[in-house]
């Protein structure tokens, strides 16, 4: 017998519904080259539909994709707001990828329309011949608008005809999403309307984001990265107040935007919140306002977690997620019995990368798919299986769940009697030596702890003996000039003795890919060859 309630299709366009009838005041602030703009969610919510009506005019159908390449700005929430709201599909597009990428990227979807920040068309501009998809392209902002363009402001007030937001399937595609490729071509996830509505439900939970109308949140992480971590949904979904921070996000610029607008919630990878930290110690300034941030994207060091506790009194939660995972599939959040110690005690727990989300369901496996205990040292592949998990790639028809619907997140870990889950390594980058895995991950984040140390990354070199060996690449702290055996001696009696990095090489900068993680393809390329004699 079915349940007697109503059909009602929980497609994203609802949610800005939500927030323009009940917090249509309640703003969205952005930068403005040396100011900010303003705009309530209701102002929002009309630009948004003027939107969808420009794009009916132009032809645009349900199905249709679009790709936007632009910063956190309210354009751009406009924007995934007007195209998903006609069923049509908001594309995000990174503007750190390679320009083969792009061009790959934006043929394989078909594209027919680009809405593009005027500070990044000089990225897109030369490969637009290469995407003969493309029909239009809308330039965001800028005071020049380039020829054959058309400027976002003129097109939205175009709009005038009579739009009808949903009225479709809950499963209609609305979001695509590329992976990074950073091992062959890479790959679309297509999010449903479903599937974002319930993750921002998922994330919306107190033990996760956390969110409620009283907050003030500043979304660091882009948009274009694994759908911003869904705080474009979550955020409306609660009333909250959005600050967007544009392209700049330098430790000054980010102090700036959380003491100006009152920030009580912030998401970032770590490296924007070690920038953060450095600029508040060198200026003796203090977030006055902010309770929360989250850290995702690599694991975040000790001391970021360290630092934010003990000098200002914030409390960090470490997540995890992947593209594939809408993105968030994990939080740190501590259980009652963990959150009763003295946070020091806390922290072996905190570095972990936590349990998992309701609609998450959670496992390791070995190399046959068979599960394996919850010890906390058992070494396995992550696997994730969920309302909010993807279940194919767009436009590939190779499988990529096993009998049992379980999706390989390519990542290695464990998962410990409290449930806490922790990765030890990218598959692709676990280091394997005298048959046993070491976790490039651990060292890392202790050698980052070193006062000297900017940033620090662990590659697995080839070894005639041991197959592979730890080498421990060091960025040092501007003005620092650490060395190989006081490094070393930092890691000594932290780790076991066979982890222990067998050289140590320093670097001005150490490479960071498209999506702000450290490359270790191109590491492993720079010092694989006659690293161990």
């Amino acid at each position: 017998m079915l349940g007697l309630m109503q059909n009602w299709p929980l497609t994203v366009d609802r949610i800005l519904d939500h927030a323009a009838d009940w917090h249509g005041p309640v703003p969205l602030i952005e930068r403005d080259g040396d100011g900010f703009r303003r705009r309530g969610w209701a102002d929002v919510r009309e630009r948004a539909r003027r939107l969808s009506a420009a794009l009916l005019a132009a032809g645009i159908r349900p199905g249709d994709r679009i790709a936007t390449m632009a910063w956190n700005g309210i354009a751009h929430v406009e924007s995934w707001f007007g195209i998903m709201g006609i069923g049509a599909i908001c594309h995000t597009l990174n503007p750190r990828l390679f320009a083969d990428q792009l061009v790959w990227i934006v043929n394989h979807a078909a594209d027919r329309m680009l809405i593009v920040d005027a500070s990044l068309y000089p990225v897109i501009a030369p490969l637009l011949p290469a995407m003969p998809t493309i029909e239009r392209v809308i330039v965001i902002g800028g005071d020049i608008l380039p020829p054959g363009t058309t400027g976002y402001d003129a097109f939205v007030d175009g709009g005038t005809g009579p739009v009808i937001w949903g009225d479709f399937d809950e499963n209609t595609a609305c979001g695509l999403c590329y992976t990074s490729g950073t091992t062959g071509d890479p790959k679309g996830v297509l999010y449903s309307h479903r599937s974002n509505f319930l993750h921002s439900f998922m994330i919306m939970q107190a033990d996760i984001m956390g969110l409620s109308s009283a907050d003030v949140v500043l979304p660091i992480v882009p948009m274009f990265h694994a759908n911003a971590w869904g705080m474009v949904f979550a955020v409306p979904a609660t009333g909250a107040q959005l600050v967007l921070p544009g392209p700049r996000l330098d430790g000054a610029s980010v102090a700036e935007l959380i003491e100006r607008h009152g920030v009580t919630f912030s998401a970032a990878v770590p490296t924007v919140w070690l920038a953060l930290l450095r600029h508040l110690k060198e200026t003796g300034q203090k977030p006055t306002t902010l309770r929360r941030v989250v850290i995702g994207g690599s694991a975040c060091p000790q001391a970021i977690i360290r630092d934010f506790n003990d000098l200002y009194g914030v409390e960090v939660m470490h997540l995890w997620g992947m593209t594939e995972t809408s993105p968030v599939g994990s939080c740190g959040a501590m259980t009652p019995e963990l959150a009763a110690l003295p946070h020091t005690e806390q922290m072996p727990w905190r570095l972990k990368q936590g349990r998992p989300l309701l609609g998450v369901d959670m496992r390791i496996a070995d190399e046959n798919g068979i599960r394996l205990p919850q010890d906390g040292t058992t070494v396995g592949h992550l696997q994730v299986r969920g309302p909010a998990v993807a279940g194919a790639y767009y436009a590939d028809p190779r499988p990529i769940l096993d009998a049992e619907g379980w999706f390989d997140t390519g990542d290695i870990a464990t998962i410990d009697p409290e449930g806490f889950m922790q990765i030890t390594d990218r598959a692709k980058d676990v280091i394997k030596s005298g048959g046993e895995w070491i976790s490039s991950i651990a060292i890392e984040n202790i050698a980052v702890d070193h006062p000297d140390v900017a940033a620090a990354a662990v590659i697995g070199i080839p070894h005639p003996k041991w197959d592979e060996r730890p080498l421990l690449v060091i960025q040092p702290m501007a003005g620092c000039q650490p060395t190989e055996t006081g490094l070393l001696a930092h890691l000594d009696g932290r780790i076991a003795r066979w982890w222990m990095p067998d050289r140590v090489v320093f670097v001005p900068q150490i490479p960071i890919g498209a999506t702000g993680k450290i490359d270790k393809k191109a590491l492993r390329a720079q010092f694989e060859a006659g690293a161990f004699g």
